[in-house]
């Protein structure tokens, strides 16, 4: 089946947000800001868990890739937004329409799968911690993580396919900051009755399943630190659970809403909004999260600047 050329030599227009082309320079700054901090941010935690011997832990190996995937997901959305802001030129090719959108969705389903597999790890770690460096080994880890990126790559190969071979022949006004799946689709000129139901069940396969796991995973976790005598003892084996805890509520929050909801109560306008938290904030906060409440992390920070003041020091001297 072969594209119409009016589809292929399509451009969008990415509507946005008001206030991007109202204050352009305001915008520009704002979030270019925001993503110098995610990237600066995670790859901090990227080269602590990498170069710290003390890290060098299934659990951190896991946090390195999640900082990995949270660089993924403001790269592939915010050069697009500071490049239309900084040209007032809101329009993108079809082909980088599609490729955003397939890049975005196959992020995003990494990171599901990634969160669930962390659940796992700390399940282990507290449930059968005599047992963790043997089920938890480093090619075992580097497996499971490959799985979690091929996963997400495979799973939205097939809607992205079937969505670039829609008919785009009324508007081409995308009304979000980037091209979504659910705005996309809507500008199509076809019945899209049919995808629609096949990317909501494919939605609550991945998420609600992805969440199954970490759900199980903690409830397994709460039995046995409830068995735990002391009170210090509690706090402390939950104390490692509290930065995973707080990256699965920041993302699941926001993406249950998003898509495990009928599109009859879909709204466009509050979609936009709220794929801000997820796609920009959320990564960009995750960083803080697994440094500031994770006394380890801390620790290996301390360390690195200490180690930079040292050679700074000596260097001047």
């Amino acid at each position: 089946m072969q594209l119409p050329n009016k589809t292929i030599n399509a451009e969008f227009q990415i509507l946005g947000f008001s206030i991007f082309m109202s204050m352009p320079i305001v915008s520009f700054f704002v979030l270019l800001t925001i993503y110098i901090f995610n990237l600066l941010g995670n790859l901090l935690i990227i080269i602590i868990t990498r170069i710290s011997s003390h890290l060098n832990k299934p659990m951190y190996f896991f946090i390195c890739n999640l900082s990995i995937v949270d660089i993924g997901f403001t790269s592939v959305t915010l050069p697009k937004m500071l490049a239309i802001i900084a040209s007032q030129k809101n329009t993108i090719s079809f082909v980088g329409c599609i490729t955003q959108m397939y890049f975005f969705l196959a992020i995003g389903v990494t990171e599901s799968f990634l969160l669930a597999l962390m659940s796992y790890d700390r399940y282990i770690a507290i449930c059968r911690p005599l047992r963790y460096f043997v089920i938890m080994k480093t090619d075992d880890c580097t497996c499971m993580v490959l799985g979690c990126w091929l996963c997400g790559l495979l799973s939205v190969l097939l809607p992205v396919i079937i969505i670039s071979r829609l008919p785009f022949c009324n508007s081409y006004t995308i009304n979000h900051f980037f091209c979504d799946i659910s705005p996309v689709i809507q500008l199509s000129c076809s019945d899209i009755h049919n995808l629609e139901m096949f990317i909501f069940f494919t939605a609550i396969v991945v998420i609600l399943g992805t969440f199954s796991i970490i759900v199980l995973s903690y409830m397994l976790i709460l039995q046995n630190i409830l068995h735990i005598p002391s009170s210090t003892g509690k706090s402390k084996t939950f104390s490692t659970c509290a930065s995973h805890l707080t990256a699965v509520m920041l993302y699941y929050g926001t993406i249950i809403f998003m898509y495990i909801r009928p599109k009859s109560k879909s709204n466009l306008d509050l979609d936009k909004q709220t794929s801000v938290f997820y796609s920009i904030i959320t990564p960009t906060l995750n960083p803080m999260v697994y440094s500031l409440r994770n006394r380890e992390m801390k620790y290996a920070l301390i360390k690195l600047f200490r180690r930079q003041q040292y050679f700074s020091c000596n260097i001047k001297f």
